[in-house]
């Protein structure tokens, strides 16, 4: 039994011998308390030299390989190996976390490096393209990442004199970067010809752009700028590891031993070489230096730390030592004094003092040392070797006494007897050698028993038997010394052992996992006395069990520290510690062991904060100590939220059957219907699975979920209004501390949070992208500004968030077992804690990440499921309620006592201002004084007490409670029946709302003349619903089964109820007591239903296939209906009641004659003309169109048409309720949609009187009731979303241009050939013209300067300096829009052309240039707020999307001087086409042209992306946001419109309803405007512009252009709208027009450019003038009073520049161009 629970005892790191200098570098500094910092296998280490004292980190749970010092020398940043490898800032002082950084890099963290001032860090990554990272660390966010190089990366650093400026150098590279917005941009070094190319392992930077560098030959290299200046040979003889900088200059360390210091200015100081000094060896290499004042730190390859005082340099003190680089195996004790031996790969022996923590002797043999012992008198120590031979020393001064050699492999365990006369040797060659000690180690005897290689051996205590272990598991006996096995198990029985180390025998059974046999324990060791045993395994774990523990799957607990495997584990010869070795870390760890006596006494050893748990919740013993999980828990935790189809994967399934079904979209669709359903009352709420999810808001209105609803019900008027906005189940409900605001979770493959308003229903905030499956908890914090939440991934994923920003904040894997709930600290908004399934854990944040501890239960308590926490009246008290119906108090993470408050669970608990009040699955709540000393008042739910008045029923007395809340001088009670209550103060109840249990609800019946529906659902009850306003429960009946169908007969007094179990009762309709019940069938019944008229006959259908025919008046069976291949789900009869229709599951139609029940058949034509008495069918070509484009993932489940035979409402599997045209012929016909169940739509019943829908939702338990809205009647809703699943083809309307714009493919430079692809065919080898098609896409600018070819990276040789870019003619108008703008009051006028921004001086023609892109700009936008006055943004052509220096991306600069501002390195694939500020200019969007064609929202001052979504699966040309908004914006494109609107991180749209103006077919949209009170304008392909009022059209201006409305512009101050397109010049039309605010009158102006069409590409208006460029590359400015032109700028229009000539004398030139032109310039007069 007692191998059931943890020991109690503890370890507790003492020292760990040691320090990582292979394959590290620079990982050793001074703080500022004068302590050392370095690290060691996967611990962090302080130590302080004075008082000879080591303090641990232990946050990391993989080897650390990186190390940075933050400047004011406190702070201390470390990087791991590892999958997930992160990085972990934390304190030297106290040895606790302050941030964790992760989810970013990947295989491991090479180096780091904080910036100047400690606000940044930069990291980089071991994946295969050394991802570079910048965090803002302290808020655990990344800030910038770029793929670093192909190569290794050894070092990065941030110039310390220039912000921004970063230096990174590796394998042949050194590259400066700069951040810059969110991107970080390289200049790769140029080595010229001061150096060669090589490879660079270290850097530091200096003032004037200097960068010192030490190079893999000794040299030091030295960088202005990027350019290499000079180099200092031979500054050392081989590699320069290290370099460091302080306050007096530079220390460098290289592989040649020598340390050498150099000043400021990189003047030799002075040199120390470390082998010549007495502590030095030949082969010394330095990898780490540190510079401080007189003290320099070196750390080396060899794992030694020296200290060495400047003038004293030749005396180096040795401060820490530690085994080299290899393997370490071998650890024995001395059996009477404080020493530990260790022998290792490196073929040196070592002797510790564990009193003095230090090497007191080192010897290095011949051979790689595996394993050592110690002779029971301490006299010698004999060496198992590598190569199966044996070496025995003298302790006392490291003589051999002997070398013996009779094995060719390994001897892997050797072990002298207790009483000292033999020595026992175990070796790979599957034998145990016998030497005789005193016969000078001769060989007396040898056991051959084992199959495999011996791993470990003990000596019975009368050194008479011998037990080991080998490689395949066998554990086996031998006698000794002669070493013949025993067989016989009676021998063994009484064998008392002088030592346990095997890992496989009775009493060590426990050491391993219940279900596993692998072997992976490394080591054990038995401390007899303390009746406790350690292990060590390839884990890096170290594990405490009790000794002997004899069942498998022993309760441990667990340390860890060495990284990957511990090879070795012994107890000090006095059991005060333990001594652990690592294989790969090759470090040796000392333990100090706190025995059960000592523990009481120091509470302080509360376990060590780590990421890892270093309490046992990993074994799996069965737990009789904790008691039965209590049956409802049970059930919910077995719950599984996973669907095979999610919603988020609709569109691409749709995609995919898109492509199948393309042929049958030919023929025109019926258009979807004009009437309309609205969610009116929603009966239900879930309490089955969910907890405390029912609250008041601020005016006493309740708030709670059920299905995809958040409900908010107003109990005086009885009325509910809706939350729509999620598409699954929601698990979760939490309120803002102010009681207005509400967060609820959902069910999803990306599961999102939204936060909304009570009072509006709008969502302000969704969040999303880190949990998986679903998320079950969420909490706001006191101050209301962040919110937690946890997923229902198998870690339980804990995410904090900053709401309003829509940020994650800090993320962690939460716990394995299911978490219930989270709760943040009131008083501290960095911590919370999180309690369930046995477990309560406390967190605080820690910049990215969250660090738990779990609950310190003590002797006192044993882990329980937690199903509810609060916090109380201070920061350090916390109370959680119990599966078993206690309360435990807990202050900071200690249990300190549990009071006894509910029989069974305690479910839900609220805090009050003096108090608080539990429930429990006992139907009681209970209200508790403020330290739950006594009970003040208790409350049961009992229907006696029940306030006269009340509507509805209680199903059950006493039933479970799951929520409770205060406010308003009631409690508000909800149920997991499904029932909220409310209990007034002095005890009576109101019951409030209500709905079916947990189970599926499918039967559904409306009245033939009331308004009152039934129910029927697998929770076994049979209810009645009244449907007017009063939406209560009329009556309620339990049932011995559960049951799938039921029906009203023509009269409204019998109601005919199927069961699951193949019975089905007639009942009475009022009292639902039985009249009459017959047995028939197995399985199921699925629909029951009445002959019309008289309802003389009952159709039952069931799951046998058969439908059975009762004649009702004399209750006989008259009728079987045979013939159908499989299950019936719908039955309907014909208006004579003698035919009916049934459907099966193998989606057959069949008719049947009644009461007979004959086959008949019937061709289709003549269906439609048959008058159904009702219509529920699924199948048959009436209802071929309500069947989805993918119906093979899903099912319509349930039809029902109105009376009138018009709208036929259907439901389906994924939730979603459909109104379709009756009859729905053609496959996917047009439809409404309408989101609010989760998952099924059961069942769908129009009442008699057509004015409801009612629908319910089989497992998300609730019965909906819509209102059904005719054509005419026509609120705008958002849950109206009008669409089909695939977009008719013939709309949208063509033109050449639009056409072409859509279909160019863009080059990208910097994949190309130096300055431009060579596309095209020079003029004389040409055939013919190309094509619109072919034309390749090639700039209309002038051939470049050199200046501006930016790919010289790799020549060697110098750009040509002189080169200066000083005109540019031509203006990019051919595929841009909206690209032309006016500047400082239209004196200036801002356009771009190939890859230049230009500034054009309108009066002077002078042009300055923004030359900073590196490929074609393809958008432009100015930023219109005053305080970002001349700001500019463009968006440029790039390569894929990976944050490289050619990705696509945003430069937003100043007009005037040219400054960049900011560059957003953008995800958007192939290039960004559309660019547009917000209106307090501190927003930009941006418009990919990516397949999804993604629209990104972005705070471009920090380069943070704020929300990204894909826009359209076709083109969008234009997306700006509204002038006055900064979350409204509207995007235009092929064949959409779309309105959008930013809640928090998500974005959300609307599609443009072309609403009831007749015969409007959704066209291409090109441009777009706004206007006061959310007007919008859209200029059309067809000439026409649409107004929008919110998301819906409202009028259409026809033909405002005879051609294409290209562009269009708002002027702000008075609200004038430009617009611009494509016409012929005639005497009333324009090209260009202006227009008043609502676009009812306008006033033309032609362009005098003597062209035949007019194409106006951009438009602009300033003071009187408007700007207009054209697709022919002018720009013309055009007076508004007197109509005058005047081109201020010209170019060639399309086609790649061939021809071009310069005047032999005078300053002309010529051009021709395949756009058929020939063009005379002047340079002078730049016409």
């Amino acid at each position: 039994m007692a191998a059931r629970s943890a020991p109690n005892c503890h370890l507790r790191l003492e020292w760990v011998y040691g320090y990582r200098g292979h394959q590290c570098r620079n990982n050793l500094y001074y703080t500022a308390a004068k302590e050392i910092v370095y690290f060691v296998a996967g611990v962090g280490v302080v130590y302080s030299p004075r008082e000879h004292r080591q303090k641990f980190y232990r946050g990391h749970s993989d080897d650390i390989i990186s190390l940075a010092l933050h400047p004011e020398r406190v702070l201390v940043a470390t990087g791991q190996v590892g999958k997930e490898p992160y990085i972990c800032v934390w304190d030297s002082y106290t040895v606790q976390t302050v941030s964790v950084l992760k989810d970013i890099h990947t295989h491991g963290i090479a180096c780091l490096s904080f910036d100047l001032e400690g606000q940044r860090l930069v990291s980089v990554g071991l994946d295969s393209k050394n991802a570079i990272c910048v965090w803002d660390w302290r808020k655990g966010k990344m800030l910038s990442m770029a793929p670093g190089h192909t190569d290794r990366i050894f070092d990065i650093s941030w110039d310390l004199y220039q912000p921004n400026k970063l230096v990174s150098c590796g394998v042949k590279h050194i590259k400066f970067w700069s951040l810059c917005g969110n991107s970080l941009t390289p200049k790769r070094g140029v080595f010229g010809k001061a150096g060669d190319l090589q490879t660079i392992l270290c850097l530091a930077c200096a003032r004037d752009e200097l960068t010192y560098s030490g190079a893999l030959s000794g040299d030091v290299y030295v960088w202005k700028g990027i350019n290499l200046i000079r180099t200092i040979q031979g500054a050392h003889t081989a590699g320069i590891f290290s370099m460091n900088a302080c306050e007096e200059g530079f220390a460098t360390g290289g592989r040649d031993g020598c340390i050498r210091l150099w000043d400021l200015t990189f003047k030799p100081i002075t040199v120390i070489d470390l082998r010549e000094t007495d502590q030095g060896y030949k082969g010394l290499s330095v990898r780490s230096v540190c510079w401080r004042g007189d003290h320099i730190l070196v750390g080396t390859q060899d794992s030694e730390i020296f200290e060495i005082v400047v003038h004293e340099r030749n005396k180096p003190f040795l401060i820490m030592q530690g085994h080299c680089e290899g393997e370490l195996w071998a650890l024995a004790v001395h059996p009477t004094k404080p020493l530990a031996m260790t022998g290792s790969d490196d073929r040196s022996v070592r002797i510790w003092s564990l009193i003095d923590h230090a090497l007191i002797a080192r010897c290095n043999m011949e051979e790689p040392i595996r394993c050592a012992a110690v002779s029971t008198d301490g006299i010698h120590l004999a060496l198992g070797m590598k190569d199966g031979s044996l070496t025995v020393l003298r302790v006392r001064d490291m003589t051999e006494v002997v070398h013996i050699k009779d094995r060719k492999e390994a001897i892997h365990e050797l072990k002298y007897s207790p009483d000292g006369t033999f020595l026992a040797v175990g070796s790979n060659d599957s034998s145990v050698d016998i030497y005789g000690v005193v016969q000078r180690y001769k060989k007396v005897g040898e056991c051959v028993g084992s199959l495999s290689f011996i791993t470990h051996l003990d000596w019975s205590s009368d050194s008479r038997y011998l037990q080991t272990n080998d490689g395949s598991g066998k554990r086996l006996f031998y006698r000794m010394p002669s070493g013949k096995e025993v067989t016989n198990k009676e021998e063994m029985k009484g064998v008392q052992w002088a030592s346990w180390t095997c890992v496989s025998g009775l009493e060590v059974n426990g050491i391993w996992p219940k279900y596993s046999d692998i072997n992976d324990i490394n080591s054990v060791d038995g401390n007899f006395i303390g009746q406790v045993l350690v292990t060590a395994d390839d884990y890096g774990i170290i594990k405490l069990f009790r000794y002997p523990c004899l069942r498998k799957g022993a309760k441990f607990k667990k340390y860890i520290g060495h990284s990957a495997h511990i090879t070795n584990v012994r107890w000090s010869h006095d059991y005060q510690w333990v001594i652990s070795i690592g294989g790969a870390d090759h470090s040796v760890f000392q333990w100090k062991f706190i025995p059960e006596r000592k523990l009481k006494d120091s509470l302080h050893i509360a376990p060590q904060e780590s990421l890892a748990d270093s309490n046992s919740d990993e074994s799996d013993s069965d737990q009789s100590d904790v008691p039965e999980l209590d049956s409802e828990i049970e059930q919910e935790t077995q719950i599984t939220y996973h669907r095979q189809v999610y919603k988020e994967d609709l569109p691409q399934l749709k995609e995919q059957y898109r492509e199948k079904h393309k042929s049958a979209t030919s023929k025109r669709r019926v258009r979807a219907p004009g009437q309309s359903i609205r969610l009116h009352f929603v009966h239900g709420y879930r309490g089955y699975d969910c907890r405390s999810n029912l609250f008041y808001t601020q005016i006493g209105e309740i708030v709670y979920h059920v299905a995809a609803v958040g409900v908010i019900y107003n109990r005086q008027q009885n009325t509910q209004r809706f939350y729509l906005g999620h598409d699954d189940d929601i698990l979760c409900l939490a309120i803002h501390p102010l009681k207005d605001y509400v967060a609820t979770g959902q069910v999803g493959r990306d599961p999102s949070i939204h936060i909304w308003d009570t009072e509006t229903t709008k969502p302000l905030s969704i969040l999303k992208g880190y949990h998986q499956y679903g998320v079950c908890a969420v909490d706001f914090s006191a101050d209301g500004k962040r919110l937690a939440s946890v997923g229902i991934d198998d870690s339980h994923t804990i995410v904090l968030w900053d709401w309003k920003k829509g940020e994650k904040l800090s993320v962690t894997r939460g716990n394995k077992d299911k978490i219930f709930v989270v709760k943040m600290n009131p008083y501290m908004p960095d911590k919370l804690i999180t309690a369930g399934i046995k477990h309560m854990k406390f967190w605080r944040r820690a910049g990215g990440g969250l660090i738990g501890r779990k609950g310190y239960i003590g002797p006192l308590g044993k882990s329980d499921t937690m199903m509810c926490a609060v916090y109380g009246w201070t920061e350090e008290m916390a109370f959680s309620g119990t599966s078993t119906g206690d309360v435990c108090i807990w202050k900071d993470i200690f249990l300190i006592k549990t009071v006894k408050a509910h029989d069974g669970p305690v479910f839900s608990m609220h805090a009050l201002e003096k108090g608080f009040v539990t429930g429990g699955k006992d139907g009681v709540i209970a209200l508790w004084d403020d330290s739950f000393e006594r009970c003040l008042k208790t409350y049961a739910i009992k229907r006696a007490s029940l306030a006269p008045g009340s509507k509805g029923l209680l199903l059950e007395d006493n039933p479970s409670i799951r929520a409770i809340s205060l406010g308003h001088g009631h409690i508000l009670v909800g149920t997991k029946n499904g029932e909220i209550l409310e209990v007034d103060k002095s005890g009576p109840i109101t019951l409030l709302v209500q709905g079916h249990m947990e189970g599926d609800v499918w039967g559904l019946a409306t009245h033939p003349h009331l308004p009152i529906c039934a129910t029927v659902s697998d929770d076994k009850t049979l209810r009645i619903w009244d449907l007017s306003p009063s939406h209560c429960m009329l009556a309620v009946r339990k049932l011995k089964k559960g049951g799938r169908c039921c029906c009203f007969s023509p009269d409204g007094k019998a109601l005919a109820v199927g069961l699951n179990d193949g019975s089905f009762l007639i009942v009475n309709a009022d009292t639902l007591e039985d009249l009459v019940s017959f047995h028939h069938r197995k399985d199921v019944i699925s629909d029951i239903r009445f002959s019309p008229g008289s309802g003389k006959y009952l159709a039952v259908a069931s799951y046998d296939s058969f439908v059975d025919i009762y004649n009702v008046m004399s209750s006989k069976r008259v009728g079987i209906c045979k013939g159908a291949t499989s299950y019936i789900t719908h039955i309907d009869w014909d208006l004579r009641g003698k035919l009916l229709q049934i459907n099966t599951g193998a989606k057959e139609q069949l008719f049947f004659e009644a009461p007979r029940g004959k086959k008949q058949i019937i061709p289709s034509l003549e269906v439609e003309k048959i008058s159904w008495a009702s219509w529920t069918s699924v199948l048959g070509s009436c209802c071929e169109g309500i069947w989805p484009i993918i119906g093979e993932v899903t099912d319509v489940t349930a039809s029902c048409l109105t009376s009138d035979n018009v709208v036929l409402a259907t439901g389906d599997d994924f939730g979603f309720v459909k109104l379709f045209r009756y009859p729905a012929k053609g496959k996917f016909g047009k439809f409404k949609k309408y989101v609010a169940h989760s998952t099924h739509v059961t069942n769908v019943r129009w009442t008699y009187d057509d004015s409801l829908l009612v629908t319910v939702g089989g497992p998300d338990t609730s019965l909906m009731v819509w209102t059904y809205e005719m054509e005419g009647y026509r609120e705008k809703r958002p849950c109206d979303s009008e669409e089909s699943d695939i977009e008719s083809e013939e709309d949208g309307g063509y033109d050449s241009d639009v056409m072409r714009e859509n279909e160019i493919t863009y080059t990208i430079r910097a994949l190309s050939t130096n300055i431009r692809p060579m596309f095209g065919i020079k003029p004389h080898l040409q055939q013919k013209e190309p094509t619109v098609d072919e034309r390749p896409p090639v700039s209309r600018a002038l051939p470049q300067p050199e200046k501006l070819q930016t790919n010289n990276v790799g020549k060697k040789k110098r750009p040509i300096e002189d080169l200066v870019l000083e005109l540019v003619f031509g203006y990019r108008g051919k595929d841009c829009r909206n690209n032309v703008h006016y500047l400082n009051d239209g004196n200036d006028i801002i356009y771009h052309t190939a890859s230049v921004g230009i500034l054009h001086n309108v009066a002077t023609g002078f042009q300055s240039f923004y030359q900073e892109h590196n490929d074609d700009i393809l958008c432009l936008t100015v930023n219109q707020h005053p305080k970002f006055i001349n700001v500019v943004a463009t968006g440029q052509v790039g390569d894929s999307a990976d944050m490289s220096a050619t990705a696509p991306s945003i430069h937003i600069w100043d007009a005037v001087n040219k400054q960049t501002l900011s560059i957003l390195r953008c995800y958007h694939s192939k290039g960004v086409c559309s660019v547009s500020f917000s209106a307090t200019g501190k927003l930009l969007l941006s418009v990919g042209l990516d397949p999804e064609h993604t629209i990104t929202i972005w705070k471009w001052q920090e380069g943070a992306k704020i929300a990204s979504r894909a826009g359209h699966n076709q083109r969008i040309f234009v997306a700006e946001f509204r002038p006055d908004s900064d979350t409204q914006f509207v995007s235009v494109g092929v064949k959409h419109v779309r309105f959008w609107t930013l809640a928090g991180r998500a974005l959300l749209s609307k599609k443009g309803l072309l609403s009831t103006i007749e015969d409007t077919r959704m066209q291409t949209m090109l441009a777009v405007a706004f206007g006061a009170n959310n007007l919008t304008f859209t200029g059309t392909i067809s000439g026409d512009v649409c107004v929008w009022k919110d998301h819906v059209l409202c009028r259409v201006v026809a033909k405002a252009h005879n051609g294409p409305v290209f562009a269009m512009y708002t002027t702000l101050r008075d609200g004038l709208i430009v617009t611009g397109g494509k016409e012929r010049p005639s005497k009333e039309g324009g090209a260009v027009k202006l227009w008043d605010q609502e676009l009812r009158r306008c006033r033309a102006f032609r362009l005098e450019t003597g062209q035949i069409t007019d194409c106006v590409r951009s438009v602009c208006r300033g003071k009187g003038k408007i700007l207009v460029g054209t697709k022919n590359a002018e720009i013309i400015e055009v007076g508004e009073k007197n109509a005058v032109c005047n081109i201020l700028v010209n170019g060639h229009m399309d086609g790649p520049i061939w021809g071009l000539a310069t005047h032999p004398s005078r300053d002309f030139f010529l051009s021709a161009a395949e756009d058929g032109t020939v063009r005379l310039w002047d340079i002078a007069d730049k016409v």
